[in-house]
């Protein structure tokens, strides 16, 4: 058995003082462990997002009818509060292992040599949105369930998507500046497509504030506007997102552009059509929870493969460095 490294009280020092600094000193993970890291972190925003929508589907808002305690008695939920207490702590229980996800993402990227000042900060981002989303989701059920914080709460979650999203971009890059793949009236293209995509999922939060979905048995209040007519510009939006997206795929298919923008506008319009299937579905149907549900994951992946195509647009190229006393290593790689 190895000898156990003495810690001493300079360590121990400045461990308190920065404990970042402290394990980035003693440990260099490896790339692709920085790149696990990030995807875990994305996962988990995933995740949440998805639990969140069980919570609200399964008339679970109210399980826990205060906060942060449980109940005013209770930190933690009590057999009293039933299965829907039990739903909604548990989803209380996830934002910590997001936050772990989170802080390992920060960790690895602090550690990793030579240090990527702008990979940590984009960790910080995801834990700095991650508490003001846990702060919002308290004063959704101090509120009652007030759609607009719901909304509020959803598009939040979306942001961190976002922000994960990128981190994980980036730890397949380089830091060189980045070289674009594609001209000036592609990336145009590419823009309107984020920013109806964004308007998209805005008027989701809409549709579903305005639904039949509470999130609780109670008598919760929707926002004033028919929910027919909302849904029905759900859906033109939701072509005007498909038929950008075949545009974009059939010009990248005439310019000959590179593979990575193509593939990724590929898997956009596949993801696209399935969404669009389950929509649908789930209209005619009188919006069952599972394929609301379902659709709520739907909305996640469309968002991350809008952006992934954002990002397929430039490359960053290739950076070897010499980490001192390791073997040289790449640490990026072609997007």
């Amino acid at each position: 058995m190895g000898r156990v490294p003495k810690v001493t009280r300079a360590d121990a020092q400045a461990f308190v003082r920065n404990p970042l600094v402290f394990i980035a000193e003693r440990w260099t993970p490896s790339h692709r462990t920085v790149q696990r890291a990030a995807l875990a972190a994305l996962v988990m925003s995933v995740v949440i997002v998805v639990t969140g929508g069980a919570v609200r589907l399964t008339g679970s808002g109210l399980g826990c009818p205060t906060w942060p305690k449980c109940t005013e008695d209770s930190l933690t939920t009590t057999s009293a509060m039933g299965v829907h207490g039990v739903i909604e702590f548990g989803n209380r229980m996830l934002t910590y292992v997001l936050c772990a996800a989170v802080g390992w993402a920060i960790i690895a990227a602090r550690s990793q040599k030579p240090w990527r000042r702008s990979l940590t900060r984009l960790g910080w981002t995801q834990f700095w949105v991650v508490m003001g989303n846990a702060v919002l989701g308290g004063i959704v059920v101090l509120v009652g369930l007030n759609p607009y914080t719901v909304a509020a709460h959803f598009l939040l979650s979306t942001a961190l998507i976002a922000v994960a999203t990128v981190m994980w971009q980036r730890t397949r890059e380089g830091d060189a500046a980045p070289r674009p793949l594609v001209g000036k009236a592609v990336q145009q293209l590419v823009t309107v497509l984020v920013v109806v995509t964004v308007l998209l999922i805005a008027v989701g939060t809409v549709v579903t504030g305005a639904g039949p979905h509470a999130g609780d048995s109670s008598d919760v209040a929707r926002m004033p506007l028919n929910w027919e007519n909302v849904s029905k510009l759900h859906a033109v939006l939701a072509w005007i997102v498909v038929t950008l997206t075949f545009a974009l795929w059939f010009v990248l298919k005439a310019i000959d552009s590179p593979e990575a923008p193509l593939h990724r506008t590929r898997d956009l319009f596949l993801i696209l059509v399935a969404q669009g299937v389950i929509g649908y579905v789930q209209y005619f149907t009188d919006l069952p929870e599972v394929l609301v549900g379902a659709h709520m994951l739907g909305s996640c992946l469309v968002w991350i493969a809008t952006l992934r195509v954002l990002l397929s647009l430039r490359e960053r190229s290739e950076v070897t460095v010499d980490v001192p006393g390791l073997s040289a290593e790449k640490v990026a790689t072609r997007a």
